[in-house]
């Protein structure tokens, strides 16, 4: 035996032992998709790297931070700004030479990533941070019928969801939480938190000045559908338009370089909108009103917050309660830097007023002073081309939401926030643990197995809690939600050319004639792409439109949905044509058998239960009254009594069943009254 041969039976010896000969050949050809390169992915890639896994598929869109570095043990800091999933498959190769690593540097979302793609694989595994992307992953493993082991960590909590259609519920069975959001008024007009402060540097400001959209009357039109302030609303729209002279100011060229587009912007929105806020009175009579700031006061250093046990907390950060002026610096020298120099002087506590306190302190946790915010506020106004939208890993916006977040804050009277308190709260950053990332690591290849083997009874949900005593908790798998909007459609896939295919052509070769021909056969639907209604028995305008020109292309859905709500939802999946399709061919091939979706179970409405009387007690007779005793029943030995033999409720019921009891042969009918002989 040679010695290559040595080293690789060696380091496969002990996991052919615990896996058992049977599992550990078949890994060698198991085709795994894993999605994510992150806390996660990274040791997730560690894991089945060394066990053996074959063919590996490594999809991740991000690229590696220097926050990364502290638990993603696959970058080094050499590889900043590199993408992540090249990056890993590189370290990782060398773990074990016969596994082959197919790194791809994008985005799951992406149209190549259609049902045929993800067919290709034998399970998926989800590394993924981002709800829209694993409710994507999720949707499209339902599509093409291959098993999931979805994951997610937060903190030293963590969560493995094995999924395999028809057999558990899936990500969308149980409803995730709607993420937390905030009335418009009071983001733009009346903020009382830090959170409110960048939330509107970040979706509000931000977009205004540097995104596509510079009108926000769609969000303002909402606003006012939901009931919020007429007043205020107004106020915001006059806002919205000046913002127009403001974005034309940032988009042309100054002598000074950023200062005046600077001024123009600080001008605006931290001075005449607080002013035209300050107008409405009634707004102020229960809340400490904003106080305007003012750029030549705050530059020189001479600007004071008078507010009573607020002032010095927001101007500081930190809650200090010195009296000096906001924005007074210990080196007057460093005002005459400029552009990143300064930013970089400013973040590393050369600038800071703080003095000793900050320099001591991490550069992206020191807290910023009132004139640090103002001039890392002028270093990023930049001159900019194209649109700019925030990022939490990228300096230039991160800097900006972080200024002027705090610029706001200090004009409300809030707590200011630093460079790294910013960039969680803005980035939605979830604390991430690499001992939690571990552990969840090592579930998902556990469950892995189980489908792999094809052990469905041994597949279990696992929570990793912080309970000392249980800090694993195993349950077993659930049934799918039969009101599932995801796991309980049909899927089906079409093969076609978009430019060439109508979508009333795809509508009815899908339902086709019913019967032996296949499909369900003609009935009225509407069609759906996502949230986009395309058709419905009364609007059929799109029926003779291609595909293309609606934008449904390749890895996008087509929603057939029954307008009685008597069978299940059709879920045709957009697919190309193969490469040797000759072009006088069809341009849409469609799947064989036709889909059959299953008819849905009508809801039983439950039987009305008749109120049982309530027993009321019989007042006391009055002791002039005689009391007579109740008759007994007659014993007649089967013989028809000639008297009364019936109980009032008896009675009630016959009567109600249309029947009239008569009191003996001779009593009268009324006219309306039918004999039943």
């Amino acid at each position: 035996m040679s010695t290559a041969d040595g080293k690789v039976n060696g380091r496969s010896a002990h996991a052919r032992a615990i896996l058992g000969p049977e599992l550990y050949a078949r890994l060698s050809g198991t085709k795994v998709l894993l999605v994510g390169a992150g806390g996660i992915g990274c040791e997730l890639l560690k894991n089945i790297v060394l066990t053996g896994f074959g063919h590996i598929t490594l999809l991740d869109l991000d690229t590696i931070d220097l926050s990364n570095l502290n638990r993603q043990f696959l970058f080094r800091k050499k590889d900043v700004k590199q993408s992540k999933a090249m990056v890993a498959a590189r370290t990782a190769a060398a773990f074990n030479p016969n596994v082959k690593i197919a790194p791809i540097h994008g985005n799951i979302k992406e149209p190549q990533f259609d049902i045929a793609w993800f067919r290709n694989f034998d399970i998926v595994l989800n590394a993924l941070d981002n709800l829209d992307a694993r409710r994507h992953v999720n949707k499209m493993c339902m599509a093409a019928n291959v098993p999931l082991v979805e994951s997610g960590t937060a903190g030293y909590l963590g969560q493995v969801q094995p999924i395999i259609k028809d057999r558990a519920e899936c990500f969308d069975c149980i409803p995730k939480p709607t993420p937390k959001t905030f009335p418009v008024c009071t983001i733009r007009s009346t903020p009382s938190q830090p959170i409110h402060c960048i939330v509107w540097a970040k979706s509000y400001l931000m977009p205004q000045l540097f995104g596509e959209d510079e009108n926000a009357g769609g969000e303002l039109d909402e606003a006012e559908k939901q009931g919020e302030n007429a007043q205020e609303i107004a106020t915001l729209r006059k806002e919205a338009l000046a913002f127009k002279a403001v974005r034309a100011a940032l988009r042309t060229p100054h002598e000074d370089g950023s200062s005046s587009a600077a001024r123009i912007v600080f001008q605006k929105v931290f001075h005449s909108d607080i002013l035209s806020l300050l107008s409405m009175a009634d707004m102020w009579r229960s809340r400490a009103p904003p106080t305007p700031l003012d750029f030549d006061a705050i530059k020189a250093g001479t600007f004071a917050v008078e507010r009573k046990g607020q002032a010095e907390a927001a101007t500081n950060g930190n809650g200090s309660s010195s009296r000096h002026a906001n924005g007074a610096k210990s080196n007057g020298s460093d005002s005459q830097a400029s552009g990143s120099a300064s930013t970089e002087k400013m973040l590393n506590g050369v600038a800071s007023s703080t003095g000793s306190h900050s320099s001591a302190g991490l550069k992206d946790q020191r807290a910023l002073s009132l004139q640090d915010n103002l001039e890392l506020f002028v270093s990023r106004q930049v001159l900019c081309e194209d649109t700019i939208s925030f990022d939490k890993d990228d300096d230039d916006t991160l800097d900006f939401v972080t200024a002027a977040s705090n610029l706001r804050s200090i004009a409300y009277g809030i707590p200011g926030k630093s460079r790294w308190e910013v960039k969680e709260m803005a980035g939605n950053i979830i604390p991430a643990i690499a001992t939690t990332n571990a552990i969840i690591a090592g579930l998902i290849v556990l469950q892995a197995f189980h489908l792999l083997r094809k052990s469905y009874n041994a597949l279990r949900n696992v929570h990793v809690q912080f309970k000392p005593t249980m800090p694993l908790s195993a349950i077993g798998m659930s049934q799918p939600n039969p009101n599932c909007g995801v796991c309980r459609d049909t899927y089906t896939e079409i093969l076609c050319d978009p430019a060439r295919v109508t979508l009333g052509e795809v509508v009815h070769s899908i339902l086709g004639d019913g019967g032996e021909a296949g499909g369900t056969g003609k009935r009225d639907v509407s069609v759906y792409e996502d949230k986009r209604v395309l058709s419905d028995p009364d609007w059929d305008d799109n029926n003779e439109r291609t595909l293309e020109s609606l934008n449904v292309t390749r890895g996008k859905f087509l929603s057939i949905v029954d307008d009685e709500g008597e069978y299940a939802t059709i879920q045709v999946g957009i697919g190309v044509l193969p490469p040797n399709h000759l072009i006088d061919s069809p341009a849409l091939i469609l799947p064989s058998p036709l889909p059959s979706p299953p008819k849905k179970a009508k809801a039983v409405a439950p039987r009305p239960v008749t109120p049982q009387p309530t027993a009321v007690k019989r007042s006391a007779p009055d002791d002039d009254d005689d009391v007579e005793p109740a008759a007994k029943r007659v014993k007649t030995n089967g013989a028809m009594s000639s008297g009364l033999i019936t109980t009032p409720s008896k009675k009630r019921k016959l009567e109600e069943d249309g029947l009239i009891l008569l009191e003996d042969a001779t009593e009268k009918l009324d006219d309306d009254v039918i004999v039943i002989e």
